[in-house]
């Protein structure tokens, strides 16, 4: 009976340690963007505590016949290298924390390191 309790218990702490994800790395705070929005109009788009050294594609600039987002805010902990094309290819440019650009630096993905 105890022989049974014993594998009981050591089966449930075994699947409850497989089941705990590991802690997963992120830039804490908020990186915010303009995009063109389906009216024609600037629209504000933002990452809320992105994931870091993941390439994030800007889904409101993903697409090749879509104008690219611009003016990027970084409000996250870490840096954020923003990139001219989708899947972080093309030319980039660095932000700090704390750091913006004009309505001239076009992004369409975006990497934190």
């Amino acid at each position: 009976m105890r022989l049974r309790h014993t594998l009981a218990a050591a089966a449930g702490a075994l699947a409850l340690l497989v089941s705990v994800p590991g802690s997963a790395s992120a830039a804490e705070g908020e990186f915010g963007y303009l995009f063109t929005g389906m009216d024609g109009r600037p629209t504000k788009g933002m990452l809320v505590n992105p994931p870091s050294g993941q390439c994030v594609t800007l889904p409101e600039a993903a697409g090749e016949y879509v104008p690219p987002a611009h003016s990027p805010r970084n409000g996250a902990s870490s840096y954020a290298t923003v990139f001219k094309d989708a899947d972080c290819k093309g030319d980039y440019y660095t932000l700090r924390p704390g750091g913006s650009a004009s309505s001239r630096l076009k992004l369409r993905s975006v990497v934190f390191s």
